[in-house]
């Protein structure tokens, strides 16, 4: 028997007893160590994505832990080996896959969303979704790797270049881990947030970090750029006053990349895109080198671990967890469904 968290509906998670699976042909069986709370669990806690999942559900999808049980047929992995979990389960069939845009599949089965998820001590998985830690990396910093995958992955697609300035719009943890990966990518940062307290984070990470309520932002961008504006802009705030403001920041031809997920359509000023000859990139998920990436940006601190994990709470109290990251106060929570350090 072990444990798991289940989404019930109506704003309320509750740890039940569960019967673990046996891995089948082809699937391992993992002990989880540590299961991470974002926006999109939050989201499922709200009941905004009841259309995907169906309760009773165990959700998760950011995680570490150690293979307990391998399936047959199963090579390459043994039991006891630290791994993380690449969530995403596509068709092969479909025109994205077909194209190589594996990760972007018109039939992605999102693990942890739209089947069962990380927030249990024993979790069974396809083994081709493994992703293998690096020697030294703990665990609890591990959990980090998908959320940092993000992050690595747009800073990618925004080709971001050594010495070139990028704008990050919101400083929540998605904001961070990119306004760190792109420092890591030799760019410039400044992070744009109106809250104070995520101000302050950013401020500790190493982040340029101004109040957009308290200046004239194009005009303390283009004194930071020298007049030029920016060569990249993020915008992770998902709000309307972000959209706005993004194409006005940008550098002639500067790349916006469109990171939230803006929950209506928005106005976007066209002419600034036309007269600047800008790009709109779209971003989504990640591929298995951004996972790699991940990996090893986490491992050598460039993304500072302890900083960004705020807050561990074992898995029996996964209501509390939710609450402390619904207050505001937290950067990251994690779950801890097994422990190991």
């Amino acid at each position: 028997m072990t444990r798991a968290a289940y989404y019930l509906g109506d704003r309320t998670f509750a740890v039940r007893d569960a019967d673990p699976a046996p891995p089948g042909p082809g699937e391992v069986r993992i002990d989880v160590a540590y299961t991470g709370i974002c926006g999109t669990d939050l989201h499922i806690l709200h009941g905004a994505m009841d259309h995907r999942v169906r309760a009773p559900a165990v959700i998760g999808h950011e995680m570490s832990g150690r293979i307990a049980a391998l399936g047959a047929g199963v090579d390459g992995h043994a039991v006891g080996d630290p791994v993380t979990v690449m969530p995403l389960d596509w068709c092969g069939e479909c025109p994205a896959c077909r194209a190589g845009h594996t990760h972007i599949c018109h039939r992605l089965n999102f693990v942890g969303i739209d089947s069962t998820g990380a927030m249990q001590r024993s979790w069974t998985v396809p083994s081709r979704l493994l992703v293998a830690l690096p020697a030294g990396l703990p665990l609890r910093h591990a959990a980090l790797i998908e959320p940092t995958a993000v992050a690595v992955h747009d800073v990618r697609r925004s080709r971001l270049a050594r010495g070139e300035r990028a704008v990050v719009i919101g400083a929540g943890p998605v904001g961070l881990l990119i306004g760190k990966v792109a420092q890591a990518a030799g760019g410039e940062v400044t992070v744009l947030e109106i809250d104070p307290h995520r101000r302050s984070v950013a401020q500790r990470l190493g982040l340029a970090a101004v109040d957009p309520a308290a200046v004239d932002v194009a005009e303390h961008i283009r004194d930071w750029t020298g007049g030029a504006g920016a060569d990249v802009v993020f915008e992770v705030s998902g709000s309307a006053a972000g959209v706005r403001v993004a194409t006005e920041l940008a550098a002639v031809r500067g790349r916006l990349v469109v990171v939230a997920i803006h929950p209506a359509p928005r106005e976007v000023d066209l002419h600034r895109v036309f007269w600047r000859e800008l790009e709109l990139i779209g971003v989504r998920v990640y591929r298995r080198d951004d996972y790699e990436e991940a990996a090893r940006l986490v491992l050598e601190r460039l993304v500072p671990a302890d900083e960004l994990i705020s807050r561990v709470v074992a898995l029996e109290d996964v209501m509390q967890a939710f609450h402390a990251l619904e207050a505001g106060g937290d950067v990251k929570v994690l779950l801890d469904c097994g422990g190991d350090a």
